[in-house]
């Protein structure tokens, strides 16, 4: 993978997390300066990344999806099923990276969404056996196991929308 396609997940992982509230909107900013770095430039993008921190919360929701646009990546609005399954899948990528533990991923993902997202139904489901573990038989390496190999399921799962994007949100 090249430096340029990196940086492309990068940003668009950001935007994921940023449409889903996993993130700030300073962080966007700081992967669109990322992008740049790496080689992408578009107009959008430069804009973007020309935004300060303070201006970052008002500024990225309107130019965040004519740069996502600019580089043929999806923008997903904000509080979509769409949006909510690719956070989880790009959550589940940094829990197999080591990023998060399976119990934060799991936490997160039931915090988050709580058990009203089908995709995500089961880690929901394993972060309350997390809360029951010394009334019951199972260990944490039990579950662990269990949540990395949704975990896996989730970073392999298809990418196809459940509903449109709209890049005007």
């Amino acid at each position: 993978m090249t430096s340029t396609e990196a940086a492309a997940i990068a940003l668009q992982d950001h935007a994921v997390l940023w449409s889903t509230g996993e993130i700030r909107a300073s962080e966007v900013v700081d992967a669109a300066c990322d992008a740049l770095v790496a080689g992408l430039d578009t107009p959008g993008l430069r804009i973007l990344a020309a935004c300060t921190r303070a201006e970052a919360d008002y500024d990225v929701h309107d130019l965040l999806p004519a740069a996502l646009d600019e580089l043929g990546l999806t923008f997903f609005p904000i509080a979509s099923e769409a949006g909510q399954e690719a956070a989880a899948r790009v959550l589940a990528r940094r829990m197999l990276a080591g990023e998060l533990t399976p119990r934060e991923f799991t936490f997160r993902i039931h915090q988050r969404y709580g058990h009203e997202l089908p995709l995500t139904e089961r880690l929901a489901e394993l972060d309350d056996e997390y809360d029951v573990l010394e009334y019951g038989d199972r260990t944490v390496d039990e579950v662990d196991a269990e949540v990395t190999g949704e975990a896996r399921r989730l970073a392999t799962h298809p990418t196809v929308p459940t509903e449109p994007t709209d890049t005007l949100s």
